[in-house]
């Protein structure tokens, strides 16, 4: 990693977030043990405490036992929703928890998945650090990210092309790899938010991961060397092909697993529909054969 890649990485996971998040996020690290926490998403971009917010925990490597260990360590992360009234405001979040070692792995493209360094080239602040070594673990992780990402987008990208062509052609390709359904021109939003952070992150990745470039007015040419290309291009098309059964079994995993998935659609329903599906502790357990029962509602509703 350069000095100038690792300085933007700094810069990035030190950025303020609102303290209410930030309490949050110390909150559920102190409950699930975790040493580290990235806060990250469109709550972090826009500061809408109304929506979701999007938190990574990050632990020590604690192998669980049973066939959710199993499953823990072949499809993480593994996922809940949460609740809590904090300074006065009844905030929630989707909470994604994973080993820091998985993590730092993934993020270094050790890995046929792509979820994790297509999520962290975006921006994200370290709200919860349990040392400066840990801290110092995540921001490599990030920095790592950052040149997985910019690699695969000089393979994926266009033969020359402003930083944005590049960073929309990836995000579109890695959409379609993991079964990810997104609006049409989700892309262009997300580097929307800040284009000029995009705009100095590709350059910057690219020169600390060994990525050959020229750059005239702002149109970027990537020069990769012919075996380079052809080593990517197959990495590309093996993620491509494991990429939807992976997240298919991440889905079906979640569909099990997912603390909190019946209060997550409950919350989710009432603020797209305004229709309140009233929890049970039937539908608690249950989320998946209570879904039928709450389409019907939501079609009765809108029939009145």
């Amino acid at each position: 990693m350069s000095r100038q890649l690792q300085a933007f990485v700094d810069r990035q996971l030190a950025a303020p977030c609102p303290p209410e998040a930030r309490a949050f996020a110390e909150m559920l690290a102190r409950e699930a043990g975790a040493c580290a926490a990235l806060f990250y998403g469109s709550v972090l971009r826009t500061g809408d405490l109304d929506g979701v917010l999007d938190f990574y925990l990050l632990t020590e490597d604690r192998p669980a036992k049973g066939w959710r260990g199993w499953a823990g360590r072949r499809l993480w992360p593994d996922v809940s929703f949460r609740q809590a009234e904090v300074a006065g405001r009844m905030l929630q979040a989707k909470v994604a928890t994973m080993p820091l070692s998985t993590f730092a792995a993934a993020a270094a493209d050790g890995f046929l998945d792509t979820t994790i360094w297509t999520r962290f080239v975006q921006p994200s602040a370290l709200v919860v650090a349990a040392d400066p070594a840990t801290a110092g673990t995540v921001g490599d992780a990030i920095a790592a990210a950052c040149e997985t990402a910019a690699r695969y987008a000089a393979a994926v990208g266009p033969a020359d092309g402003r930083a944005e062509d590049y960073w929309q052609a990836l995000f579109r390709r890695t959409y379609a790899a993991e079964l990810r359904v997104e609006k049409p021109g989700r892309e262009r939003e997300i580097i929307g938010f800040d284009p000029q952070r995009y705009g100095d992150l590709l350059p910057l990745a690219w020169a600390s991961g060994g990525v050959a470039f020229t750059e005239s007015d702002g149109v970027l040419r990537p020069r990769l060397a012919a075996a380079e290309a052809r080593r990517l291009s197959t990495a590309w098309r093996r993620r491509e092909a494991f990429g939807r059964p992976l997240n298919v079994a991440r889905l079906v995993k979640a569909a099990f697993t997912f603390e909190g998935a019946a209060r997550y659609a409950a919350w989710k329903i009432e603020r797209h529909t305004g229709v309140v599906v009233p929890l049970t502790p039937w539908r608690e357990r249950h989320p998946i054969l209570a879904a039928p029962g709450a389409a019907w509602r939501i079609w009765r509703a809108r029939r009145r």
